[in-house]
């Protein structure tokens, strides 16, 4: 397999500058996710490391050679696309062995490596059948076996299951991160999809307007967001975040949200570290998930009453949106914990898991309580 690297990469499209001065490594066997909002770049960058689209400046290289001046052809790499792209008057078998039959690899040689990628991806019983005679979820699997059968040195896709159903996209996650881990394969994925990049990455990539935001684990990018714009793209439902002020107080430090909405209790460790980072008159960008919004029933010390107004029920939890002053928050509490909308119950923000950003730059300020 491959180690992929992308140095000062930049693309435009006349005078649209879609990847800006991107850098980036993927190393061998690594399952790598690009991800982020339409249009910011991420199919681009998959279609460059392909070969299918031109940068302009910078340099990609796959096991320490530049490729960029290299034909789509003569990179070893497969592509998966979002739209299965597979011959309709071919059998599901004739699919696979195509890009062998083109490389005139032997009969024996075609027929064991289709057999071996069709049992992979458990459709040896669909092998005779044509396009139009298999679902959704059959039709990728066969486009991605036309990718494996190969053995190219890294494998890309493209959005592969976002035109399935919800259960089928389950599956198919599940399947795909096998196949990886089976085949030992440096994979790239794109998608706009946070569940499928923190259920299935080793490592996500995160880009907005072509910028790269962030790279890390599934656990470091949703716990340690470098700036706001990762810490409410990452997390369903989205991170709370809230415009304070920060100000000493007695034996504490006081945040004071929004126009005087409402005042919460800190450690005082916490106004020192502030002024640390230079930001002690600034406004600030508080943020928290909802896991970390704390709930009572009953009045208890260090926490303020805030008032339940909608409840969505979700099974195992509830998500209930609360009324600080005028701020809304959402807290992530048992099922039936807050009764109905409307009941006054206490909160407070647990102050290991708040995040503080700068409201000016959207940079987070990197204290950890």
């Amino acid at each position: 397999m491959a180690d992929i690297v992308l140095r000062d990469v930049e693309k435009y499209f006349g005078d649209n500058y879609i990847i800006r001065k991107l850098n980036l490594e993927i190393r061998h066997r690594e399952f790598v996710v690009l991800l982020g909002p339409s249009g910011c770049g991420k199919t681009t960058t998959l279609r460059a490391i392909a070969g299918l689209e031109e940068i302009d400046t910078g340099d990609i290289l796959i096991d320490g050679v530049p490729v960029q001046a290299l034909q789509a052809a003569d990179r070893d790499i497969a592509f998966v696309f979002q739209l299965y792209a597979l011959y309709p008057h071919l059998t599901a078998y004739e699919n696979i062995a195509f890009p062998l039959r083109a490389m005139r690899e032997s009969a024996q040689t075609i027929d064991k490596r289709v057999m071996d990628a069709a049992k992979a991806l458990k459709i040896e019983h669909l092998l005779r059948k044509r396009p139009g005679a298999l679902s959704g979820g059959d039709l990728q699997r066969v486009a991605i076996g036309r990718a494996l059968v190969r053995r190219p040195k890294a494998l890309l896709m493209d959005e592969p299951i976002g035109a399935l159903d919800a259960k089928l996209r389950e599956e198919m996650r599940t399947e795909l991160k096998r196949l990886h881990i089976e085949n030992e394969a440096t994979t790239v994925y794109v998608t706009h999809d946070q569940v499928e990049a923190m259920s299935m990455a080793d490592k996500i990539a995160i880009m907005n307007d072509g910028v790269l935001q962030q790279v890390g684990t599934p656990t470091e990018v949703y716990s340690h967001p470098a700036n706001l714009f990762v810490a409410q793209f990452i997390g369903s439902p989205i991170m709370n975040v809230a415009k304070g002020m920060v100000r000493p107080g007695e034996g504490s430090t006081r945040i004071i949200l929004g126009d005087n909405d409402a005042t919460l209790e800190f450690p005082q460790k916490l106004y020192p570290m502030i002024v640390n980072k230079k930001h002690a008159e600034d406004e600030l960008t508080l943020g928290i998930r909802p896991e970390g919004v704390q709930v009572a029933r009953n009045q208890t010390a260090g926490f303020v009453a805030v008032e339940a107004h909608i409840i969505e029920p979700l099974g195992p939890f509830d998500i209930v949106d609360l009324k600080f002053g005028k701020q809304m928050m959402r807290a992530r509490t048992p099922s039936g914990y807050v009764e109905k909308a409307g009941d006054v119950v206490w909160a407070k923000l647990d102050e290991t898991q708040t995040h503080f950003f700068s409201t000016r730059t959207g940079e987070s300020l990197q204290i950890q309580l």
